[in-house]
């Protein structure tokens, strides 16, 4: 893979595994990970479920957007955002300028098992997980098609989406 000259933002839906690939690819790749919620609550003092309850999803998403962009500044490193933070057009047009952009995509089943494994998800509290989920990616598909890489995933071993990110991030970069 040649040498990243600015950072990796894995977007996609909750559960489409962006912490989980995004510490394996950084580990590849000997660069930094970070994860935007992560680092939200630092800066907060709260966690994001608290976050959406006290202020709602729009205050979230300008919060997450301001964070966002300070994370793409500076070294390369991989970057895990959360689920809608690709939807906010500011962010998409800022991520998809100063960093290349990579859309895990996993199948809605997929991401009904991983996101039923913890109850940290505010927009899967109330309803059908299966359903809510199918709605959520009806509405952001068109965002996250226009990041620069899309991977396809499933249950597939970690490593292996590591190096499916690994190649369509070099074949994006030699394009």
């Amino acid at each position: 893979m040649p040498r990243l000259d600015r950072s990796i933002v894995l977007v996609g839906m909750m559960g489409a595994g962006k912490s989980t690939i995004g510490r394996r690819l950084a580990r590849r790749l000997a660069v930094e990970f970070v994860d935007s919620d992560v680092e939200i609550e630092k800066t907060t003092g709260l966690k994001t479920s608290e976050l959406f309850e006290l202020y709602g999803e729009d205050a979230f998403r300008d919060g997450e957007r301001r964070v966002v962009a300070r994370l793409v500044q500076g070294r390369p490193r991989v970057i895990a955002t959360g689920g809608g933070a690709f939807n906010h057009p500011d962010t998409r047009s800022l991520l998809n300028r100063q960093a290349i952009t990579v859309w895990l995509d996993a199948p809605i089943e997929v991401l009904a098992e991983r996101t039923r494994r913890r109850d940290n998800r505010p927009l899967l509290r109330s309803g059908n997980r299966v359903e809510i989920l199918q709605q959520l990616m009806t509405q952001r598909a068109a965002f996250y098609a226009q990041a620069h890489v899309r991977v396809p995933t499933s249950d597939s071993p970690h490593q292996e989406v590591v190096e499916a990110v690994v190649t369509a991030v070099s074949a994006h970069l030699n394009g």
